[in-house]
């Protein structure tokens, strides 16, 4: 059915006169699981500044999603979760395949999305191998986590290069909030899902499973995505004194389809074979309470990811990672936060007619020194100043200043303002790529590529107008330069990466909630976007200003929540996209709505329908893009 104009004016007023036809009696509009207006307000986020804070006073773009959040939306992976965050882009390209990114570049003509650092549990799964995240290794239970920091903007200063654009911090629960047996049974159209986790004490353990069928094109042809995966995991957490210890570790396997045209396109058409993708991982955390509130944190971690993938490549990556954070006692004046980190990478990669990565095995050192200061200028106007020195393999030594200014304005206003400087540091993808894998190489890698540099001006406005009503809004403008380039070399008649490259993109993106009544909520969110891009002096890369072709120009969403009567819930959701103007992919409007009944104290049955108005195209060249479907599923989750 074609949404028309009329259709979604009819829709909205179905979604308005829902809460006075419910009747819902006073038992449910206590049962009301969302916090209040308040409470979201004065919700601890860390990732602002390295340190627990008021998200109200936090001077920066972020958004959090809360688990309560994930819940009600009926996601069922990490990517779809992530949907709810409305200064994120999120694009679906098949079944488990997607491009993410915050403030536009959600992938080039040559790279994938490379400029949104995301962290697990303190870890970094943005891979030095190709600059992004693999989304489909990145099985996280969704019933263990906690909340989701989305912060739109540079965090070079506290996080490092590549959090150009933004960073996603992904938190799961402490084990001692997850002290019970809990079995989530999901199946759908589209596949089924079987997590089950047990907790006691201080330690829990997890393990989940999926398998999704494949999607088709428009054309009604299958595509060749269909995927099965599983994912292991434990968590402990304890306590001595002034001291915290957490270990957390995870485990995945998975079999996934390769749809065409491959993960590493050639011009040549391949046959394409199953791609096999595992990978472990543990991290440890320190964390010792100072006296008058300052804090000393060590965390290291260490990573080993496979990942094979016939017929152009097989990657093995390890990483061993240690943190160091000092966060001293507030004084009179400001508070500091300083810290360093060191990363050492194993790199090897098995090559192949078709692409070769050179040389094939490589090891990297990555360490930085960082320092951030919150000076009090009066009592309701903060200067916060920071800068990191960090340096990579590749370029040297990077420099990432930071300054923010934040201005309570009034008990429930605040402004802020932010001036940075960050970079994306080249990869394996831009320096190392021959293709094909043996001489003459029509591609010859990129010795010469610089980091991709971003200044990035903002300034926002956080408030509380009315008790029930609360409201974000940021303007950005970002410039750019040393973006990276695919340049042909006349004399020698090959290819070859380089940074020849500049732009400038500005947007806005605001978002608020509105408590109607104590059993309805309204969440919205829009986000618009201009970006220009133009190339430098000696290059011939013509189509890489169309960059800007793969980000939407608007985005808008709706959800609206409701606690009804007899211990059941209701979400509706809404979201358009606007097109994308690289591979002409059609602009879009998804509807989405989900039903639950808390069918006993320890048992929760739901049915959810995504896309319920139907299949659309998000992402990718027409002949190979998915469509993404319709699905209708039922979910139980049992908890004791």
């Amino acid at each position: 059915m074609k949404m028309t104009p009329l259709r979604w004016i009819a829709l909205a007023a179905l979604l308005l006169a829902l809460p006075a036809a419910a009747q819902l009696s006073v038992v449910a509009a206590k049962a009301m699981a969302d916090m209040s207006i308040e409470e979201l307000a004065n919700i601890e986020v860390t990732s602002v500044s390295k340190k627990p804070e008021r998200l109200a006073a936090a001077a920066a773009s972020v958004f959090v999603i809360t688990a309560d959040d994930i819940r009600r939306s009926g996601a069922a992976t990490l990517p779809e979760a992530l949907r709810l965050a409305p200064n994120l882009q999120v694009a679906q390209s098949s079944g488990y395949g997607y491009a993410i990114s915050a403030r536009g570049f959600n992938s080039s003509r040559n790279t994938v999305p490379n400029k949104l650092l995301v962290l697990i549990d303190g870890r970094s799964v943005y891979s030095p191998f190709f600059s992004g995240v693999t989304w489909d290794a990145q099985q996280v239970m969704l019933e263990d986590i906690e909340r989701i920091e989305v912060i739109s903007g540079p965090g070079g200063t506290l996080w490092g290069v590549n959090a150009v654009n933004g960073v996603i911090n992904i938190s799961t629960r402490a084990a001692g909030a997850t002290r019970s047996s809990l079995v989530a049974l999901r199946a759908g159209q589209r596949g089924n899902h079987v997590a089950v986790r047990q907790g006691a004490g201080d330690w829990r353990v997890q393990a989940s499973y999926l398998n999704e069928r494949h999607t088709a094109l428009a054309s009604g042809a299958p595509v060749n995505d269909a995927r099965h995966q599983w994912q292991a995991g434990m968590r402990r957490d304890w306590g001595a004194g002034a001291d915290l210890f957490s270990v957390v570790g995870n485990a995945y396997r998975g079999a996934l389809d390769q749809p065409e045209p491959g993960a590493i396109t050639t011009g040549t058409k391949l046959d394409l074979g199953t791609v096999q993708s595992s990978g472990a991982s543990l991290t440890a955390q320190w964390t010792h309470a100072l006296a008058g509130g300052g804090s000393l944190m060590l965390q290291g971690y260490i990573d080993h990811s496979e990942r094979d993938v016939p017929p152009t490549y097989a990657e093995r990556i390890q990483v061993a990672d240690l943190q160091f954070q000092h966060s001293l006692p507030a004084g009179s004046v400001g508070q500091l936060v300083w810290g360093a980190n060191v990363r050492h990478t194993w790199d090897a990669v098995t090559n192949s007619p078709t692409v070769a990565f050179l040389p094939a095995k490589v090891e990297q050192d990555w360490y930085s020194l960082f320092a951030q200061d919150e000076l009090a200028l009066r009592e309701n106007l903060r200067l916060v100043l920071g800068a990191r020195v960090e340096h990579n393999d590749y370029t040297g030594v990077e420099f990432l200043p930071s300054m923010r200014l934040a201005w309570q304005v009034a008990p429930q206003h605040a402004l802020w303002s932010g001036i940075s400087r960050t970079v994306r540091a080249p990869s394996r993808l831009d320096a190392d790529t021959f293709v094909p894998g043996k001489p003459p190489y029509l591609l010859r890698g990129g010795p010469q590529v610089r980091s991709e540099v971003a200044k990035v001006f903002e300034l926002g406005y956080r408030g509380q107008p009315l008790a029930q009503l609360s409201y974000s809004a940021t303007v950005f403008h970002n410039r750019y330069d040393y973006l990276r380039t695919q340049e042909y070399n006349v004399a020698g008649g090959f290819l070859t990466f380089d940074s020849k490259m500049e732009g400038k993109s500005s947007g806005i993106e605001m978002w608020g909630s509105y408590q109607a009544t104590p059993w309805w909520r309204l969440n919205a969110g829009w986000m618009a976007l201009h970006q220009r891009f133009a190339l430098k002096a000696g290059s011939n890369d013509a189509p890489a200003p169309r960059t800007s072709g793969r980000d939407p120009s608007h985005t808008a969403q709706l959800r609206s929540t409701f606690t009804l009567p007899g211990d059941k819930e209701l979400e509706v959701a809404v979201r358009k996209v606007a097109r994308l103007a690289s591979d002409k992919v059609p602009g879009y409007r998804a509807l989405d709505a989900r039903l639950a009944w808390r069918m006993r104290r320890d048992m929760e049955l739901s049915v959810s329908g995504n896309n319920l108005n139907g299949a659309h195209a998000e992402y990718g060249p027409l002949a190979t893009r998915s469509e993404v479907p319709r699905e209708i599923a039922v979910k139980l989750v049992w908890m004791n």
